[in-house]
Parts: structure tokens; sequence; C-alpha cells
């Protein structure tokens, strides 16, 4: 990983390499960004969780590469369990399980809550746990399915995130949104991706809309 960040900065002059050199050009923030992390789930952010349909949770394997997950599901599909303690259904997916696997080699997750409409978002990191427990699954259920796996989160930093990225990119803004006319489809990535016959894209769409009707849960 190490050789790759060299390899990737070669090609630029004026590299940072040093926080003093970040704080050259940034000052440093005021007391209310520095003292805005707590270590709970308290009632403010548990009521940001109820609300949010969407998340993203950043994982490392054992190599230290990084992936970012994204979940999502009707509002209120995170469960605080308490205010150190919180759980993530894991539904049907591509059966990869690169957020499972990359836990059981490393437990540091990173979380960011979104919910529509709303500029700011919430940043929840902590150590994570697969669990298979009944009762938790059960109390995760939707449409009386149960995730075959949960992610159970203890809890370490909690804070909010400013709402000026939302703003930049008007990304709850309809007028703002590109055209996507000319964005690949799934099916195309993966026919470029996996190095596939570009007849094989109007088989795999097909696929790919039976799993969503078919196999949300």
């Amino acid at each position: 990983m190490g050789q790759g960040t060299a390899m990737g900065s070669a090609r630029f002059k004026d590299v940072v390499t040093s926080v003093a050199m970040l704080r050259e050009v940034v000052p440093e923030p005021d007391d209310l960004v520095k003292e805005k992390v707590i270590s709970i789930v308290d009632e403010t952010a548990a009521r940001f969780i109820a609300a949010s349909p969407f998340l993203l949770i950043a994982t490392t394997d054992a190599g230290g590469t990084l992936d970012v997950s994204p979940k999502g599901d009707p509002a209120g599909f995170v469960k605080v369990l308490d205010e150190k303690t919180i759980a993530i259904p894991d539904r049907l997916g591509n059966g990869r399980l690169d957020t499972l696997r990359n836990i059981l080699a490393n437990p540091i997750v990173g979380l960011i809550f979104l919910i529509p409409g709303a500029g700011h978002t919430l940043r929840v990191s902590g150590h994570a746990t697969v669990v298979r427990d009944m009762a938790l699954r059960e109390e995760l259920a939707f449409k009386g399915k149960m995730p075959e796996h949960a992610i159970v989160v203890d809890v370490e930093r909690v804070l909010s995130h400013c709402t000026k990225c939302m703003v930049r990119s008007g990304l709850w803004k309809q007028e703002k949104w590109p055209d996507t006319s000319d964005v690949p489809t799934l099916a195309d990535i993966l026919v470029a991706h996996a190095k596939l016959e570009a007849a094989a894209k109007v088989g795999l769409q097909k696929l790919i809309d039976t799993d969503i009707s078919e196999r949300l849960y």
C-alpha cells in the first residue's frame, strides 16, 4: 500500500507530508468544532439514526485495503441497542461478503448516516462484530425475513458533519442533478470489468432486474 501511494504521488512536486504543512494553510478549528465529538449515541444521534434510510460503512482487510459499502432500507433499519451499541442488518447481496470478511480481519469500522433532504450527516466509528443471535436477527427482520447476519458496532466516536458538501454537490436538489443518460449501467460495468463479451450485457441486465425484484430480502 505504501509503495502504491509513493508511485501515485511521484508525478507531483508539492506534496504534503505532515500535519504542520496542512496547518500552514488551514488554521486550527474553533473550540465548537473540536469539542463536537462524543463517545456515545445520545438522544439526538439516536433520532438521526432512526430517520436514516441509508449509510456507508468503511472497513479494511488485514492487508490495509479499504472498502466502503452502502447499506439501505426503510428508515429505522439500524437499531440503537443502547448508548454504546448499534446493530445493522446485513441484507441479501451478491455473496462477496466484503464487509463481513473485512470485519473478521479488522474490526475497526466507520459509518456515515444520510437522510434525504438533510444537509448534515452523522459519523459513527468503533469496533464491529458479526453476530447471528436469533433474537437480534428477529428484531432486524423486514417483511417477515430475517438477515442471516447482523453487524454490531461498539460505538467509540460520534460526530455531526457540516452541510457544505451537500450544498456544493446539490445532492438533494433535483435541478442540480447531472445528466445520467451517458452513465454506464451496472451491466455495462460488469461486462467491462469482468472482460465479458458485449453480447452478455442483455442477459446480465435481466439477471440484475430479477435480483432486484425477487431478492431484496
